[in-house]
């Protein structure tokens, strides 16, 4: 197919996978237009197999380059493990979940979400809620942001229908059982999130 560009296919193709190899594997729409690169070429790579395309705007040439915790970071770098996804980070739920569960800006454009892999489950949070209890955790070697330990229970706590009844009533015991719970914290997001009297009754009568 004829794009008006005497650079052959195979050449451009071979600029993309160099500049992928530069950029950590995954490049986006723009920076491969920004490259000179016809957007018609890359729909052709992607039709014939020689492209990957992760969701809207994002390529790479393979997905085994890498770990679902490497695409979730790359692609998610503003998201904040929440949830099911938290509770096992944290080694409160022993059965990985399925899915990343991710919090995220309620005013996030939620075709960044659609994807075949890997699954996303996202929570769109108010802006002011969504760095309440942030911090930071390392899986796989990947950096992620996270809820600590207390504003994950509350959240536990106040969206409990989302959670299975076995993952509900493991969350709490193992929190229980942590010995490097909060509690003076928990009450203070308990507050924060409406969830003061779940909480004394839920878990203030195992303390």
């Amino acid at each position: 197919m004829n794009y008006k560009d005497s650079t052959t296919s195979e050449e451009i193709l071979n600029r993309i996978r160099t500049f992928m190899d530069d950029n950590g594997g995954i490049v986006k729409k723009e920076q491969l237009s920004g490259l000179g690169i016809d957007y018609r070429r890359v729909l052709d790579y992607v039709e014939n197999g020689k492209l990957i395309r992760i969701k809207n705007g994002y390529y790479t040439d393979r997905l085994d380059r890498f770990t679902e915790e490497q695409l979730i970071s790359k692609l998610f770098p503003d998201a904040m493990l929440c949830m099911e996804s938290a509770l096992y980070a944290y080694g409160y739920l022993k059965e990985k979940p399925y899915g990343w569960h991710l919090a995220v800006d309620k005013n996030t454009s939620k075709s960044r979400f659609k994807m075949d892999y890997p699954k996303v489950i996202p929570y769109y949070t108010e802006p002011e809620s969504l760095q309440l209890g942030a911090t930071k955790i390392t899986l796989e070697g990947c950096e992620f942001g996270i809820y600590d330990k207390e504003r994950l229970i509350c959240d536990c706590l106040k969206y409990e229908s989302k959670l299975s009844r076995e993952q509900y009533k493991a969350a709490l015991m193992a929190y229980i059982n942590d010995p490097e719970k909060d509690i003076s914290a928990l009450m203070e997001y308990a507050r924060e999130r409406k969830v003061v009297k779940k909480v004394q009754s839920m878990i203030g009568v195992w303390l």
